[in-house]
């Protein structure tokens, strides 16, 4: 299998995440005896190519990938941009790639064949925090109507599908918004937004914009001493906002493809849990979904392989299209666009500097603590 991530440039601490998983999971399928493919035992290898962040860069290194080195499945890269790049490449050359770190909406609707993602899609990752705020109003006897929601989006596609979802969830609930902020994809200032925030009182703040933008929005934030019922948003766990601003990021809620205290299992790596504490001992940090999802990919492919038999693309792709299984990571089914339909998305709230979730009810480790205390 091949890839190219981003170990250098703007996405550089989630393309390590990305790169980590997937380096553990191939590793895990090895030691595990590797895949049985029509009576004969192969281990999986990875080529990796650091992909400087870059969209130019990304799309000829997976073509030189195909050509050059003659690898015959991909992984993708980190994030929507990189991995739009790289798909006409990998479905002119009929290459089957399955992605683990790319939720952009819009790769499911352009009829691509070779491609599939592990991962729950972009509109989700938040929409369900504007939900849970609809419900807490209801628990304390006011009207979701009357609430006001204030949002700052990084200017890439990924929030901007973020964006989209908050906006649907808004309107189904009659909320008003009254703040829909777009901030540089850097997302290194957003205190003009936040001068916004004091002055309207929204009854929650939404902020998506990576790694970068959970730090920025963490702490400018704190620094503004903006007291709002909900703060929510994207990528708190890659930034480790628990870990590197204790006090501060108290209460924020924190959208999650996977959290370690799922119940889901494999015969690869067991339960959640296993998996966080097999990361830890690797890597030395708690295990992000980033590289969580990222190991899910390569299971995929395992999993593909030995239900096909072969290793000739077509039945590998066709294999891949057919998934139906259960890993440590959550439930993998792929509809017709290669969307994983079998996942929900989670809540994190940051609570004594540690992750819980929150939401789904059914998943829930601690209550949620609303309205969130000002540190």
């Amino acid at each position: 299998m091949g890839a190219a991530v981003s170990l250098t440039g703007k996405f550089s601490t989630d393309g390590q995440h990305t790169k980590n998983g997937y380096e553990m999971a191939v590793k895990r399928v090895n030691d595990a005896g590797g895949i049985k493919v029509g009576g004969k035992t192969y281990k999986l290898e990875i080529k990796l190519y650091d992909d400087e962040s870059s969209n130019e860069r990304v799309a000829s290194l997976v073509e030189r990938l195909i050509v050059q080195d003659n690898v015959k499945f991909i992984l993708g890269p980190y994030g929507s941009p990189l991995t739009a790049a790289i798909v006409p490449v990998t479905e002119k050359f009929k290459i089957p790639m399955i992605q683990a770190n790319a939720a952009s909406r819009s790769l499911f609707t352009k009829g691509y064949r070779y491609a599939f993602a592990v991962l729950s899609t972009s509109d989700q990752y938040l929409s369900s925090a504007v939900d849970l705020l609809a419900e807490k109003a209801k628990e304390v006897g006011k009207q979701p109507s009357s609430l006001k929601v204030a949002m700052a989006m990084g200017d890439d596609a990924f929030s901007l599908d973020v964006r989209a979802g908050i906006l649907e969830a808004a309107k189904k609930n009659g909320m008003q918004v009254v703040i829909d902020d777009k901030v540089p994809d850097n997302f290194t200032d957003i205190s003009a937004t936040l001068a916004r925030v004091k002055a309207v009182k929204p009854d929650i703040f939404l902020a998506s914009g990576h790694a970068t933008g959970a730090a920025t929005a963490t702490k400018q934030v704190a620094d503004a001493k903006i007291d709002v019922p909900m703060f929510a948003m994207t990528h708190c766990d890659s930034a480790q906002i628990a870990e590197k601003f204790k006090g501060i990021s108290e209460g924020i809620l924190c959208a999650s493809q996977w959290a370690p205290t799922l119940s889901y299992k494999d015969k690869w790596f067991g339960s959640a849990g296993d998996y966080n504490n097999l990361f830890k001992k690797t890597y030395n940090y708690e295990a992000p979904y980033q590289a969580a999802e990222s190991s899910a990919a390569v299971l995929v492919f395992a999993d593909a392989f030995a239900r096909a038999g072969s290793l000739d693309t077509e039945k590998v792709r066709d294999a891949i299209a057919a998934t139906d299984m259960e890993t440590f990571y959550g439930y993998i089914k792929f509809d017709d666009t290669g969307k994983n339909i079998a996942k929900p998305m989670m809540l994190y709230q940051v609570q004594n500097a540690d992750y819980v979730v929150v939401a789904p009810t059914k998943f829930a480790t601690a209550k949620l603590i609303y309205p969130r205390k000002t540190p």
